[in-house]
């Protein structure tokens, strides 16, 4: 037996022990228990304390200190239980790995223990109102004085903001500087005096992103991260990531599976359309859209896509757990947000005139979920940089063509 399978058949035999039914597929005919309130965080800290939450991160920062390999078995192994990381995150996606690289070693064992067992809640502030695709033409001011950062403006499409705790933003510390170089990268607490969080109601009718408002919030000067005026550099590195993480990417480096997900498949498993749509039409044979070649055709086609996706990424995350994140992560990202699109549009298809529902029992949760699912599809095109910027970092940082400036 070599290493990797000895260390598979530890891992397993760990989970198959540990997992909570709450956190597993449930047995053919029971369906998956409700968790007591403490059970979640419980199972978090039973998997920090092994290192499994995030399994690359050195150990002295509450990771495992295992290497990619290891890393990806324990992630197929929370996925063969049809479990998830619970430590999946922000934190642990896209704010972690830029703290490894940038941040002190006191800021480390300050933050990275914490996100690695899910104990503090983080979101982004990046977009403001006339900032979002020129991310670099932030106003939002931070001014030292003394041992803080006296900070005001405006975030907006904060993700999760009123659910956080803390958040990672990104603040004006030099405004006569061009736009680029007067950027800092600063963390702060939600709760401060002075910060509003205000949720925005989406077409779906959900509410996940938010309006932030800084007056006079104060930010203690040893969470800057990085050089005052450098953070620009921080806040690029940090997108690549979230754009691993937006088209599904980042799921595959260690970090834990989804729930119910396969370790060969994508975000949601490239037959899973075909057999929910074959279930769902069969259930309404008069309708006879079982029959329509176009629809048929259309869903074969989107499974292939998915498929050559997933592989691709596959591929794709072998490299970036050597080699970290690139501007190939906008190739991914801008992939992933249209292929989400389509699967949306081929639903609506697919339901026909149910497609139409908001609300009323005419109409059952799975045809107003996919509804509301294709809906939100339209947003994975902006958040994260706009497709129209994807394509741009891939002209340039790609392709390398000119710029036409």
């Amino acid at each position: 037996m070599s290493s990797l399978d000895a260390f598979r058949e530890e891992v397993r035999t760990w989970l198959d022990e540990r997992c909570p039914a709450a956190f597993r597929n449930p047995k053919p005919g029971e369906q998956r228990p409700a968790p007591a309130p403490d059970e979640l965080p419980r199972w978090t800290n039973e998997l920090a304390d092994r290192g499994y939450t995030v399994p690359t991160w050195p150990k002295e920062y509450g990771g495992g200190g295992f290497d990619p390999k290891q890393a990806a078995i324990i992630n197929e192994e929370l996925g063969r239980l049809g479990s998830m990381n619970p430590a999946l995150s922000f934190g642990t996606m896209m704010l972690g790995p830029v703290l490894l690289e940038f941040a002190s070693h006191e800021q480390k064992l300050e933050h990275l223990p914490k996100i690695a067992r899910a104990q503090i809640r983080w979101c982004q502030g990046y977009s403001e109102p006339g900032s979002g695709s020129d991310l670099a033409s932030l106003k939002t001011k931070a001014v030292r004085d003394g041992d803080h950062y006296v900070i005001n403006g405006q975030k907006i499409w904060t993700t999760g903001a009123h659910m956080s705790d803390w958040m990672f933003c990104l603040v004006r510390t030099d405004g006569s500087a061009a736009k680029h170089h007067g950027i800092s990268f600063i963390l702060f607490d939600l709760k401060s005096p002075g910060v509003t969080v205000k949720p925005i109601r989406l077409i779906s009718g959900q509410s996940q992103f938010c309006e932030v408002f800084f007056e006079d919030v104060r930010a203690h000067a040893h969470n800057l991260i990085g050089r005052e005026n450098d953070g620009w550099t921080i806040a690029k590195r940090l997108l690549q990531y979230e754009r691993n993480m937006l088209s599904g990417l980042g799921g595959g480096m260690g970090f834990g599976a989804r729930r119910g997900g396969d370790a060969r498949r994508g975000n949601d498993g490239p037959s899973l359309l075909a057999e929910s749509a074959r279930r769902y039409l069969g259930s309404q044979p008069e309708t006879n859209r079982l029959d329509d070649v176009e629809l048929r055709d259309e869903i074969c086609q989107l499974e292939l896509d998915q498929l050559a996706f997933t592989l691709t990424m596959r591929r794709a995350g072998e490299e970036a757990r050597t080699q970290g994140p690139s501007a190939a992560s906008s190739m991914f990202k801008l992939y992933m947000s249209e292929l989400g699109k389509r699967r949306g549009e081929v639903w609506v298809r697919v339901l026909g005139y149910q497609a139409l529902g908001w609300e009323g029992d005419a109409f059952t949760p799975e045809e107003l979920g996919h509804t509301r699912g294709w809906l939100r599809s339209k947003g994975s095109t902006i958040e994260g940089g706009t497709s129209e910027i994807q394509r741009n970092v891939i002209a340039k940082r790609v392709l390398n063509l000119p710029s036409g400036d």
